[in-house]
């Protein structure tokens, strides 16, 4: 969401986005059971965990997602946290930047069960006339960490060709 705010506010800066499992400028909508999962978030790291393990497709080793959960606590503020989860969830403004054309890629893992091919069709894919959509494979919304370099293969092969 935050690289798509700076085109819409600063177009004539932006030659290129990259989205890894990104949040739509349309937000995302939650249910009350995953509004309290993600709030409660902000102070615990066992729902950070579960956090972790549901979006990689709960198929994770343990010590990965401790690891993940406990660098999560320890590396960011708290307030921070719970107001970035407003913000990416309940910030609306695509029609800003609906029809730029923009090249875009946009990465999601096979494994993500939200931010999945589906929603990037409905939205970034539909927004940007210049879209491409990749899944990447034994990926869960991390592909950063579960498979960095089939991600910077890709990431570099698509800024290569722009």
């Amino acid at each position: 969401m935050a690289v798509q705010r700076v085109l819409a506010d600063a177009p004539d800066r932006v030659r290129t986005l990259v989205g890894i499992s990104p949040v739509p400028a349309s937000g995302v909508p939650f249910d009350d059971e995953g509004w309290g999962l993600f709030s409660a978030a902000a102070d615990s790291v066992a729902y950070r965990r579960t956090i972790i393990d549901l979006s990689t497709g709960n198929r994770l080793t343990g010590v990965w997602l401790d690891q993940m959960a406990n660098r999560s606590m320890a590396h960011s503020d708290r307030d921070a946290f719970a107001d970035y989860l407003v913000a990416w969830a309940r910030t609306d403004f695509h029609e800003q930047i609906e029809g730029n054309p923009v090249p875009v890629l946009v990465v999601v893992g096979e494994h993500d069960p939200v931010v999945t091919a589906d929603v990037m069709e409905a939205t970034w894919l539909r927004w940007y006339p210049n879209a491409t959509l990749e899944v990447m494979a034994n990926a869960g919304h991390y592909a950063m960490d579960e498979t960095p370099l089939a991600l910077v293969t890709s990431v570099e092969r698509f800024l290569a060709g722009t």
